[in-house]
């Protein structure tokens, strides 16, 4: 089988966990063909980029609105491909605003569309249910708990497993990632994820310049910024100032900078998972534009905000969300996980349990395998 596959990824997590299903597609069935929209990891799998992930990184209602032009010459743009080339089946991973809208379009050409990580119908938005048991042949869960939401209503999906517990490795042990970042030993690490896309670096980079600068005052720390790969050099240096030479700015060894960390500080989303597989205590947070989160809390059916601890089924990680997230709220909590050795042991054993509830399904093998039985099927 040839393809072509369509296969779209809006947002970096995605883009890697995209890269490897089609690794895995490709070992059973070598000269199949994608096609979509991803980023690098994808490019490099051979996946004919039509547009990059860059171009459909955006998070809240004004942001979208803003940029509306743009994102429909992209969806035009991606009809007419979608047309021309007649693939034979779809993989749509997350970002829900756009795929669904694309499910809908691909169900009326006849395409079967795999959808790959669920919208959070648990937190927020349980409408898409519908638009999901109308436009989508199977879903491919990432978290065990949504398979009772699926089941009840009556929407083929499978637990596949989580991609993070394949992808999760280390390179470099902790003594020499500092010996090749010029880190000191004796200094605690602070490591801080910011988010992937511009607008939460807006948002969140200048309460976190300023925490750090009162953390400074305190303690004997070091300082660790993670940037995503599609953000610009210039944006990050854009909130920091010359005479703040402790804070380190990485775009490389992700994973090992956060395991040599002694707290890290992660924008909600894919990283809390990350710290928490990698068993580092974990201060979350996020802000978004005040409108945007006046007008849509009403609809969030949720408690706390971080993956980590709606897993858990309670808070074992702090959350700073919207004013909650002030550089006096940060400081306080680093310093409650530093001066206390028995909060950190209580938070990896929660950890510990995390990685317990996801198990060890190999979730790439088991999503490339739905969509070989999805193009089987009659």
């Amino acid at each position: 089988m040839t393809g072509p596959f369509l296969i779209i990824a809006g947002e970096n997590s995605g883009e890697k966990y995209g890269a490897r299903i089609v690794h895995e597609f490709r070992k059973l069935y070598p000269s199949t063909t994608f096609f979509g929209i991803g980023g690098k990891e994808m490019e490099k799998e051979g996946v004919d980029l039509l547009f990059s992930i860059k171009e459909l990184a955006l998070v809240g209602a004004f942001e979208v609105i803003a940029h509306l032009p743009r994102l429909r010459r992209i969806f035009s743009h991606l009809k007419k491909e979608i047309a021309r080339r007649e693939p034979v089946a779809s993989v749509l991973i997350d970002s829900p605003d756009f795929n669904l809208r694309l499910a809908k379009v691909l169900k009326k050409k006849s395409i079967p569309v795999l959808y790959y990580i669920s919208p959070t119908v648990w937190a927020w938005r349980k409408g898409r249910l519908k638009t999901i048991k109308n436009a989508v042949d199977k879903m491919m869960l990432i978290f065990p708990f949504e398979e009772k939401i699926y089941r009840e209503h009556q929407i083929p999906a499978v637990y596949v497993g989580h991609p993070l517990r394949e992808i999760l490795k280390l390179a470099l042990p902790k003594k020499e990632f500092l010996k090749k970042h010029n880190l000191d030993p004796s200094k605690k690490v602070i490591t801080f994820l910011p988010g992937s896309r511009r607008s939460e670096l807006t948002f969140h980079m200048p309460v976190i310049v300023k925490a750090i600068k009162r953390i400074q005052e305190e303690f004997n720390t070091q300082f660790l910024l993670l940037k995503a790969e599609n953000i610009d050099d210039q944006l990050i240096s854009g909130f920091i100032s010359s005479s703040m030479d402790k804070i380190k700015i990485l775009a490389e060894d992700k994973y090992e900078a956060m395991a040599s960390s002694d707290i890290i500080l992660a924008a909600c989303g894919t990283a809390n998972l990350e710290a928490a597989l990698l068993e580092i205590p974990l201060i979350s947070f996020y802000r978004i534009q005040p409108l945007t989160y006046l007008l849509g809390r009403p609809f969030v059916h949720i408690r706390n905000y971080s993956i980590v601890n709606i897993l858990a089924g309670r808070r074992i990680v702090p959350e700073l969300i919207q004013r909650d997230f002030t550089p006096q709220n940060i400081y306080w909590e680093i310093k409650r996980i530093l001066c206390s050795a028995e909060k950190r042991m209580e938070t990896i054993k929660d950890f510990q349990s995390i990685k317990k509830i996801l198990g060890d399904r190999m979730a790439s093998q088991n999503a490339a395998q739905e969509l070989g039985k999805l193009i089987q099927s009659p």
